[in-house]
């Protein structure tokens, strides 16, 4: 019994990697409130975000409760930068569309964007929005369309809501039902998954 239980999160494993999404990663720039980051982190699993990017430069990343954060920081990586030049370089070099959230008049809606390419979607500070020494830097600012009184959601409503989008427009493109990392990727991230499991 064990060892088929054993096959079976094995094969779970396997599967899940084999849909996560090379090319798609949130950028979370100074998010202060802990629950924010584990709202984030357990959506960027659900839709299959490999791995998430940590701006801090104005706060110190929060304390986070391993019993609310632990599974899904657990399946995705985290990747620190201390400088914009060191962030940008990292995503450039996975030849990004860098998009900021943002409510400016050059803001675009959601599904203006094609997320089947490489996107990196920054979501800004609960009070201060995206860092003003990033905007300059990135491809497109981008916005979720509202129809209410309030002006803007919980970020990390915000970043389920991005990502729900991109996972719509890659799930058509087919993207899921095919592996997007090399042999080599995929080899190296499978044992480390399987160290974990």
């Amino acid at each position: 019994m064990m060892r088929v239980m054993t096959e079976r999160r094995r094969a779970k494993i396997e599967k899940v990697l084999s849909q996560r999404q090379k090319g798609l990663t949130l950028v979370m720039d100074n998010v202060w409130d802990p629950h924010n980051v584990s709202a984030i982190y357990r959506s960027c699993d659900a839709f299959g975000v490999p791995e998430v990017h940590l701006y801090y430069t104005q706060c110190a990343f929060p304390q986070l409760s391993r019993k609310t954060s632990a599974s899904a920081f657990k399946w995705v990586n985290t990747v620190r930068h201390s400088s914009k030049e060191e962030l940008m370089e990292a995503l450039r070099a996975q030849n990004m569309q860098v998009l900021a959230t943002s409510c400016s008049p050059a803001s675009r809606p959601l599904a203006d964007y094609d997320f089947t390419k490489p996107t990196a979607i920054i979501m800004g500070n609960e009070h201060a929005g995206v860092s003003p020494e990033l905007v300059p830097l990135v491809d497109g600012e981008v916005y979720i369309p509202m129809y209410g009184m309030v002006q803007s959601f919980n970020v990390s409503v915000a970043s389920a809501l991005m990502l729900a989008e991109a996972s719509r427009q890659r799930a058509v493109a087919g993207m899921y039902e095919r592996r997007l990392w090399t042999d080599e990727e995929y080899e190296t991230r499978l044992n480390a998954w399987l160290e974990k499991a």
